[in-house]
């Protein structure tokens, strides 16, 4: 495993475990299988309504080696809420503390994002998280959040993959010690891992085209949350340290970059 550096000295897995969309259940069980495979950062969300399969899974683990991350939802932005939403997730999960509390959406509608954000820094004040950062911000809320705020997030969760390679708001992310994490990496709906390119290069490589994408991410200095509940994909998914990627290979797959979405523009998700 890789770890990264986080701004605040924080360290953390750079390849990680994703519930999104995952029922509780059936997280508890792929959480517990991620966790014999190896993996130790999982990242769930309220949102998700898995946090106590997630609780299930990590109950019996070591507390100091597993890095949780999760996530406020729109409809507990403002400080109070904020608070309260967090006690919320720290109960589910049967936590004392989690590793990295982010903002899920800037949902820029209600413009509640800096006082949510002020209320991630009391609790990180407070020690009851140990990173705090944000979700799906434009390069214009992050502006606006170091303007208004007091402490650096430490990472921007964003759709990123070989179709929507994020790259000015990577360079603005980097100009600012923000690290990029990127959720979908492998492109919700696998076109991405049909594509020609990436289809060669896997070949050439004797690996998957999933690891050839995840090792592209990882070269780029991103951090990544695959997702998957089968038990040989997990273990496909990690096996990525393995080997390098060329410059030339890094290239091609840049080239790939249409600015792609499957998922909604932040702008636009404002759901409560």
């Amino acid at each position: 495993m890789n770890y990264v550096t986080l701004n605040n000295g924080v360290k953390m897995p750079q390849l990680g475990f994703g519930v999104f969309q995952v029922g509780n259940q059936e997280t508890a069980e792929a959480v517990s299988t991620a966790l014999k495979i190896g993996y130790t950062s999982i990242d769930t969300a309220m949102i998700y309504k898995n946090e106590e399969g997630v609780r299930e899974a990590i109950k019996n683990e070591d507390r100091e080696k597993l890095f949780i991350t999760t996530k406020v939802w729109n409809t507990d932005h403002g400080y109070e809420k904020t608070l309260a939403a967090f006690e919320g997730s720290l109960e589910r999960l049967g936590l004392d503390y989690i590793d990295l509390y982010l903002i899920h959406w800037p949902a820029p509608m209600y413009d509640e994002y800096i006082d949510t954000y002020k209320a991630l820094e009391k609790l990180y004040k407070d020690g009851r998280v140990k990173a705090i950062g944000v979700c799906n911000f434009e390069i214009e809320h992050l502006e606006r959040l170091l303007a208004e705020t007091e402490i650096l997030p430490v990472l921007n969760q964003v759709e990123c993959h070989p179709y929507l390679a994020q790259n000015e708001l990577k360079a603005f992310c980097r100009e600012h010690n923000i690290y990029v994490e990127a959720w979908s990496p492998l492109e919700r709906g696998g076109n991405v891992l049909k594509d020609q390119t990436i289809t060669k290069i896997a070949e050439k490589y004797g690996k998957s085209p999933a690891q050839v994408v995840l090792r592209w991410h990882l070269q780029n200095h991103t951090i990544v949350i695959p997702k998957t509940v089968t038990p040989s994909r997990m273990e496909e998914n990690i096996q990525v340290f393995d080997f390098e990627l060329s410059h030339e290979d890094m290239e091609a797959i840049n080239q790939l970059d249409s600015g792609r979405r499957t998922g909604p523009h932040p702008n636009e998700m404002n759901v409560r």
